[in-house]
């Protein structure tokens, strides 16, 4: 089964964050619960777990701009 990595809404007035750098390697084993990118948004910088177990495939580039929503890989 696929789980698809969406880009999270932190805050009530947020609609865009900066994905700062992938922690975990594309095409490697994850972990539900383990660290998996950085997020920057206005107001903080936060470690996002990931939803799932199993191989993280990327799907954009760190250091962009993204909407709240944006899928930004998935869990295979």
């Amino acid at each position: 089964m696929t789980t698809d990595i969406l880009f999270p809404k932190l805050g009530f007035a947020m609609d865009e964050g900066t994905l700062a750098q992938w922690l975990v390697a594309d095409g490697a084993q994850i972990k539900a619960g383990e660290a998996l990118y950085i997020l920057e948004s206005d107001k903080s910088t936060l470690e996002i777990e990931s939803p799932a177990t199993g191989r993280l495939k990327i799907g954009v580039p760190a250091g962009e701009v993204y909407q709240v929503g944006a899928v930004l890989g998935e869990i295979v």
